[in-house]
């Protein structure tokens, strides 16, 4: 085995996704921006992450393109931490693990957060994956292949 032979890349997009944002405080910090938290000291109230813990996960997902930095809103000398495309399209995960999370890892009678329909104040149906003619899929309709770039 050579000794400095390069890390080989992922095909797998999971993969690939869980390097990029897969850890606990990431994630955590995605979900706060999703309630308007920016700035640096929002968050770190918020989840009561250490500040180096919490430098280095906002560093990476500005790096990968999930947050962009930007002067404050209010015209301090502060910055913010803003969702970029990239970053809102997380929005379907982050209501997955929660939606789960719901579901399976509380008691009936057991406080939790719910997250509802600014419009409506109802909460929000269960995500499910559809095929492209809609009908919804299980694993077992499902299979993984292996595509080069672009194709179909």
């Amino acid at each position: 085995m050579e000794e400095d032979a390069a890390p080989q890349i992922s095909e797998c997009p999971v993969a690939r996704a869980l390097e990029a944002i897969g850890d606990r405080w990431s994630l955590m910090i995605i979900r706060d921006a999703f309630d308007d938290i920016r700035r640096f000291s929002e968050f770190q109230k918020s989840l009561g992450v250490a500040k180096n813990i919490l430098a280095s996960r906002l560093k990476t997902l500005v790096e990968v393109g999930v947050f962009d930095v930007r002067p404050a809103s209010d015209g301090s000398a502060y910055k913010e931490y803003v969702l970029t495309e990239k970053g809102r399209e997380i929005f379907p995960v982050v209501v997955s693990l929660r939606q789960w999370g719901e579901r399976y890892l509380f008691k009936p009678q057991e406080t939790r957060s719910v997250l509802i329909d600014k419009a409506t104040g109802q909460p929000l149906m269960p995500i499910d994956v559809r095929s492209a003619d809609g009908q919804k899929l299980g694993p077992s309709d499902c299979h993984r292949v292996r595509r080069v770039g672009g194709e179909s």
